[in-house]
């Protein structure tokens, strides 16, 4: 059994559009790889085929060997836990509710729920938000809360929809620090971002780098370390501007510039 997820060959289309084509990715537990391309890019669907809400046209999806179509709904919450782009908060349920639900995969009493969830809104420092409706909380709070669900889920992979979308920079960097803390702790992280530059915040000093896989128009383009001298590079071609790669606080950032100008 191969532990992780794997994505073979896998091709999506819909409504005579070709959304993902011949997509081969691997991500094991340890590992934290970030998606990256333009808009309709095919980053999402790659996402909900990989959680299985999605079947491809051809190729195969797999978590730890087995097809992720196969796997019942507590098989899956076991294996793989989700973060969307936004949470939508319909119901004013409290924080500790919400973080508890996270818990349903396991057969345990209410009370050992609870005492699981406040341990992890503990870890993110959301303990005090616990009664509080997630109505009335902020986008980083909810955030917040959110990354206390993944963490109550304990599963070996984690995936995430551009989560610090909505976030300003404060709330980005705190997010990402927060998702580093599950790198180090062992997951397999599959991340969607716009910014590259957010997987700073996610890295601790000496730590290895994580990977990033450019995809356009349904197709890996590169796949390759954050530290790879080439990377922006590839980053700049992949979006139609020269990207220039320079040094802050000893964090590698890029920088895009438009196409013709001077260098900076």
């Amino acid at each position: 059994m191969t532990a992780g997820l794997t994505l073979d060959t896998v091709t999506v289309r819909a409504r005579g559009r070709t959304l993902l084509e011949g997509v081969s990715l691997r991500v094991a537990p340890g590992d934290f790889v970030a998606i990256v391309g333009p808009n309709g890019a095919g980053k999402t669907t790659l996402l909900r085929v990989a959680l299985g809400l999605l079947r491809p046209d051809s190729g195969q999806v797999r978590v730890d060997g087995r097809d992720v179509s196969g796997l019942a709904p507590r098989e899956r919450a076991a294996l793989l836990a989700w973060l969307p782009q936004r949470l939508e908060a319909a119901e004013p349920i409290t924080a500790l509710e919400q973080v508890v639900a996270a818990r349903y995969r396991f057969p345990e009493s209410r009370r050992a729920s609870e005492a699981a969830a406040l341990r992890a809104l503990a870890e993110v420092g959301a303990q005090d938000f616990a009664s509080r409706p997630v109505t009335e909380l902020s986008g980083g709070e909810r955030q917040r809360v959110a990354v206390a669900g993944l963490l109550a889920q304990e599963t070996p992979l984690v995936l995430l929809d551009e989560p610090a979308n909505f976030l300003d920079p404060a709330q980005q960097l705190e997010l990402y620090t927060r998702v580093g803390q599950l790198w180090r702790a062992g997951r397999g992280l599959l991340c969607v971002t716009h910014d590259v530059n957010v997987l700073t915040h996610a890295r601790a000093p000496g730590t290895r780098a994580p990977r990033v896989v450019g995809l356009a128009e349904g197709r890996v383009v590169f796949d390759l370390d954050y530290d790879a001298p080439d990377l922006g590079e590839h980053l700049g071609a992949l979006f139609g501007v020269r990207m220039h790669s320079t040094s802050v606080d000893g964090h590698r950032v890029f920088v895009g510039l438009p196409r013709g100008g001077g260098a900076p």
